[in-house]
């Protein structure tokens, strides 16, 4: 410390201003607050899956608790006191089991719980190149994965070593209700509904009741009208105090049927109703982990091209066009969105992004033929 000697001649310490934060810290400091989603999938899905265990505790232990008092209450002989206690044993074993299995699901969550914490602290100035790189591959995963290139997401997370920082099997139980929607069959998504109820309830999610009404058109559209009916009575009625519009409007198809021209009630018997849902699936799926509902990658570009400001990116963006024939449409249209900058920002970027992109594209179709 230094000192500055007065003019009686005593020495006093001089103070100094505290330095300013460094410019790259603050970067660094800006760049953990964008993981939100990192620690939150783990962290949601660690807790649905010991809400499921509670949940079957609770449900065996008063099944045997149950089976215990009514052997005590009834005259049995021994060999029947026997077997009914052999019962409750062999209930016990199975609850066992189930808790071995939910217990080695809870660790591997605490394990990924934890290898993203240690992700987030090792930033530092000096790899903060390094750490950028599997951030790069981390959206690319959750992007393919969002697009349903699984076995890619998959190879990629492999060869980066970043299995831990991806969601790969959060995604992988998505992809059963996703198919069998495609399929046209809503049984596992109304399952998976049942399963989170108490979550969908919260967010005041509809895709319980648009399952439903989706499969009372479907009987409607095989003529099967009585089954229908019996099928709203029992499915859709709970549903009249939040939804009778949209119930009177489905009830309507009884009259008018699947081969009506009324335009009205023709689009609730498209084939387009299914791909709806599989995107109203996705969104709560994506709502229920904490993740965001548009890709990180679509995010992190919107964010990057407003920062550019290009001016006049349409002219050099027909040049991409045809490259981009059978790319994900909705990363077109973010770029289409940017129109505020000038020529020149606007053709670097392009340069980068189509090396970058090509590079992606290509290494999609490699892993698909593998």
């Amino acid at each position: 410390m230094e000192t500055e000697a007065l003019a009686n001649g005593d020495a006093v310490p001089t103070v100094h201003p505290p330095n300013p934060p460094a410019r790259l810290n603050d970067h660094l400091a800006e760049s953990l607050r964008l993981e939100h989603q990192l620690m939150r999938v783990p962290f949601e899905h660690l807790k649905k899956s010991m809400r499921t265990s509670n949940r079957t505790v609770e449900k065996e232990m008063n099944a045997v608790m149950s089976g215990v008092a009514e052997a005590a209450q009834k005259d049995m002989s021994k060999e029947e006191a026997v077997q009914h206690l052999n019962s409750l044993v062999s209930r016990l074993q199975g609850l066992k089991r189930k808790l071995d299995e939910s217990n080695k699901s809870e660790q591997l969550q605490v394990q990924r719980c934890r290898a993203r914490l240690d992700h987030l602290t090792v930033l530092r100035a000096e790899n903060q190149q390094e750490w950028n790189n599997i951030r790069v591959n981390r959206i690319l995963v959750d992007y393919m994965l969002r697009l349903s290139y699984y076995d890619t997401a998959m190879k990629l997370a492999e060869n980066s070593a970043i299995q831990d920082l991806v969601d790969v099997n959060v995604f992988m139980d998505a992809k059963k209700v996703v198919e069998c929607l495609q399929n046209r069959d809503c049984a596992p998504a109304l399952a998976w509904c049942a399963e989170n109820k108490s979550k969908l309830k919260k967010v005041k999610s509809k895709l319980e009741f648009q399952l439903r009404l989706q499969e009372f058109i479907e009987l409607v559209r095989v003529d099967h009208s009585m089954d229908a009916i019996q099928y709203a009575r029992k499915h859709l009625a709970p549903w009249v105090s939040t939804n009778m519009k949209e119930l009177q409007h489905a009830m309507a198809t009884l009259a008018f049927r699947s081969n009506t021209d009324c335009a009205t009630y023709k689009a609730l018997f498209d084939a387009k109703q299914w791909d709806n849902l599989v995107q109203q699936f996705k969104e709560e799926f994506c709502k229920l982990y904490g993740m965001t509902v548009e890709p990180l990658l679509n995010i992190y570009l919107q964010a990057g091209l407003s920062a550019l400001k290009t001016q006049y990116p349409f002219n050099l963006y027909n040049a991409s066009l045809y490259i981009f024939h059978q790319a994900d449409f909705a990363m077109r249209k973010i770029v289409q969105k940017k129109t505020h900058c000038h020529r020149r920002a606007s053709g670097i970027w392009l340069q980068i992004y189509l090396s970058q992109s090509t590079s992606i594209l290509s290494l999609c179709a490699t892993f698909q033929k593998n």
